[in-house]
């Protein structure tokens, strides 16, 4: 058995080449885990080897510490999570001491996600990963729907803004550099287009989408924050839809997500457009999900006689050119 619990014998005698590119960076797989559903790897260890997983996306940093939303903050809907937890996290600082260390031991890659109020901010956070520092990449959280901010809108619904802070972090890191982009736009092409024109490497979508809760008898929101952001199955065929959108807009990679469950949710994103794919609620759902999706994602490669995933990428056949 291997530690996907596969049997040995199963791909004997099939050439099957799972590698994906980012950058410079060549990943083992296209199956990651999304940022904020995987903790930091160390809550997941009993679980799985995570060694199988393409990449570790961190939970979203800020410069500083964050509490989040007040409460409630969670919530279960019809085949969806609703939340707003409002990107809580320790900081930057706490982060590097007591999560970084081990993060480093992995046998995957490490991808950073950080988020900010501005672009200053943002690239000052990234600052902090520069050197011999650096992870593997790093995610800008462009996104989040659960904060708020003086400076008006999310940066992911600006394209000027979302040029510009690409670019603030591109200054300051070696690393590949991942725009994570917001599905809360009238055209995501358009944002995709000005995270490229701003350096970014790659860019991933979608974030949650835009929701609420309301309980009919208190005649209230139920959520703390009153809106948070919806993810989960419920959300697929809009992701599917964006990150199509995306690929036929920009030219570098995607990282799909937004409610992938099963290998063949992966072989959707990557047909596509996607170059990887990010699992989430997923992951809340099932520690172990990883583990059982990458096994699916193989037997689909498999049974479609698909030698190397970097073959999906695009290869939908809708009619329109790739």
């Amino acid at each position: 058995m291997t530690g996907l619990g596969l049997k040995m014998t199963e791909y004997e005698g099939y050439n099957m080449n799972l590698k994906i590119k980012i950058g410079r960076v060549t990943f083992k797989n296209p199956v990651w885990v999304a940022s904020g559903t995987f903790g930091n790897a160390e809550e997941f260890r009993e679980f799985l080897n995570p060694a199988s997983i393409g990449a570790v996306v961190t939970k979203t940093l800020t410069l500083n510490g964050r509490e989040g939303n007040p409460p409630p903050r969670i919530l279960e809907t019809a085949s969806g999570i609703l939340n707003a937890i409002g990107l809580e996290n320790k900081g930057v600082a706490r982060f590097k001491k007591e999560n970084y260390p081990f993060l480093k031991k992995l046998k995957t890659r490490i991808i950073i996600s950080i988020a900010g109020t501005d672009k200053k901010e943002i690239a000052e956070c990234a600052s902090a990963f520069s050197g011999q520092n650096e992870p593997d990449a790093i995610e800008v959280n462009l996104s989040c729907p659960n904060v708020t901010s003086a400076h008006g809108p999310v940066i992911a619904q600006d394209a000027r803004r979302t040029k510009e802070a690409i670019a603030a972090v591109k200054r300051k890191v070696k690393c590949p550099v991942i725009a994570k982009l917001s599905p809360n736009v009238t055209s995501i092409a358009s944002i995709a287009a000005a995270a490229e024109a701003g350096g970014a490497d790659a860019i991933a979508l979608v974030n949650t989408y835009a929701a609420m809760a309301v309980d009919a008898e208190e005649m209230t929101p139920i959520l703390g924050n009153v809106t948070g952001g919806l993810s989960g199955p419920a959300i697929k065929p809009m992701a599917l839809k964006a990150v199509r959108d995306a690929y036929h807009a920009v030219t570098i990679p995607i990282i799909g997500m937004g409610g992938a469950m099963t290998g063949t949710d992966i072989a959707e994103f990557m047909l596509c457009g996607a170059t990887a794919v990010a699992i989430g609620t997923a992951n809340l759902a099932d520690p172990a999900a990883h583990s059982k999706i990458l096994s699916e994602f193989k037997r689909y490669l498999k049974r479609k006689k698909i030698e190397s995933a970097r073959e999906l990428t695009g290869a939908l056949k809708d009619g329109r050119a790739a």
